[in-house]
């Protein structure tokens, strides 16, 4: 998968581009000392239901990602990223549509994210893509310890 458009091309990431996409997710506030790129990358990039996407420009910067995994039910996108020096490109919603693309190629037919309830501006933004609030409460317990340590 591979498109190209205003000099960005969308394509799976490639391992060179670890620390590329870690420091992405650092630019947009998207990590926390709990839950380090430097474990979700290669986790994600092991597991076959899952795929990282980037953004990248004609001269090899990662301006974009957005990590794919599903269930066998439901996908779901997690880290849809765009560099600050980007945005307002139209590239959020490419990276979104590569996203679900990638996951309807796996046979998923529904896809999930999930929004800081704080963050109303992405809110509105996945609201224009086509995305609705589900009347869900998501909780959570910690089984194991982070890779973090938080």
């Amino acid at each position: 998968m591979t498109t190209a458009a205003l000099g960005v091309a969308i394509r799976p990431m490639d391992d060179a581009e670890q620390d590329a996409v870690a420091a992405l997710w650092d630019a947009c506030g998207l990590t926390r000392p709990w839950n380090p790129p430097a474990w979700d990358i290669p986790f994600a990039r092991a597991n076959p239901s899952s795929e990282v996407l980037v953004a990248v420009t004609d001269n090899g910067r990662v301006v974009g990602s957005v990590l794919c995994g599903h269930d066998g039910h439901r996908g779901w996108l997690y880290y849809v990223a765009v560099h600050p020096d980007h945005r307002r490109t139209g590239l959020g919603r490419r990276m979104v549509e590569a996203g679900e693309q990638w996951l309807a190629a796996q046979g998923v037919w529904k896809v999930m994210l999930m929004v800081r309830d704080t963050n109303a501006a992405v809110q509105d933004f996945y609201r224009s893509l086509g995305y609705d609030r589900d009347p869900v409460t998501v909780m959570s317990r910690r089984v194991a310890p982070s890779p973090g340590g938080g």
